[in-house]
């Protein structure tokens, strides 16, 4: 998302340019709208953090000789999260009519079952973070929401409130910081299989040609397990972090700030960063190459 003069993105938008009356410049600097508009962003890009870590989930169970029957939607009904439920789907639409996945499915195949970063893979992309938990509060509720005090109501009485505290939007921002260190944790834990010899199914050290003169993918593990320390030092609940200011003469007057405004950049900074690159799914293309001359799944139309 591209930032810019605020004249400018209003005319790329195709709308006009707003102008504010009485009271709403003091309503937009308020804490609360900083950390809501974080939140409606780091929101933005973890629509494609979630596709992306779908599409390596399913990269890695083909590649790794997983098993999709764990992917049922009656299995999938047992715990009727809606966010798992349509994790889930996405990885049996990914992986049909993959002659990969066909080449093990006789009863040749001896494997129990799979990792937990393979087949709790649904549980594990923060869907139901966005479905569920940003539901109650909801950013669009927020959205519509007057955060200024006092407040000048529709019959002209001018009122205080404590409808600007930031916590309920904190509360948010705390728990998708959470979610994205989770999804980036497990995808860097599958990519540390496909390099690993002795469970990988076959496929050679590192993934490379001719181990010990080719590295490999080794690189790609190291920066992915080095990238996932970002999100799950940024996932501690900063909204709980509230301290008092100081009124007059020293006395504490402000006795229940939010916390919020620590996590909103953390899990802005989170999501489209260590999140989108510890779940590449480069090595399970290179992993899939591998397993030639069997053929991954057709892309999806």
């Amino acid at each position: 998302m591209r930032c810019g003069r605020p004249s400018t993105c209003c005319r790329r938008a195709g709308s006009s340019r707003c102008r504010l009356a009485e009271k709403e410049g003091l309503a937009l600097i308020n804490g609360t709208d900083g950390m809501l508009g974080m939140l409606v962003l780091a929101l933005h890009d973890l629509r494609r953090l979630l596709t992306t870590a779908d599409v390596a989930a399913a990269m890695s169970v083909e590649a790794l000789l997983g098993t999709d029957a764990v992917f049922a939607a009656d299995l999938q009904a047992l715990r009727p999260h809606p966010g798992q439920a349509a994790s889930a789907a996405n990885l049996r639409a990914l992986l049909a009519g993959s002659p990969i996945m066909a080449s093990h499915r006789g009863p040749e195949c001896t494997r129990v079952q799979d990792a937990y970063s393979l087949r709790c893979a649904p549980r594990c992309t923060a869907r139901r973070a966005t479905r569920s938990r940003t539901r109650r509060p909801s950013p669009r509720t927020s959205l519509a929401s007057a955060v200024d005090n006092p407040v000048v109501t529709l019959d002209g009485r001018v009122e205080s409130n404590g409808n600007f505290h930031g916590a309920p939007v904190g509360y948010v921002l705390d728990f998708l910081a959470i979610a994205v260190a989770d999804v980036a944790s497990m995808s860097e834990r599958r990519t540390d299989r496909y390099l690993d010899r002795s469970r990988s199914q076959g496929l050679p050290p590192f993934l490379a040609h001719e181990a010990g003169v080719d590295s490999g993918h080794m690189i790609a593990q190291y920066t992915a397990a080095g990238i996932v320390s970002e999100p799950q030092a940024a996932r501690g609940a900063g909204e709980r972090r509230q301290h008092p200011e100081l009124g007059h003469a020293g006395r504490p007057r402000l006795d229940g700030l939010g916390g919020g405004p620590q996590p909103a950049p953390r899990a802005r900074r989170a999501h489209p960063g260590a999140g989108g690159r510890a779940c590449s799914p480069a090595p399970g293309r290179s992993t899939c190459e591998h397993r030639s001359p069997l053929q991954p799944a057709p892309v999806p139309c």
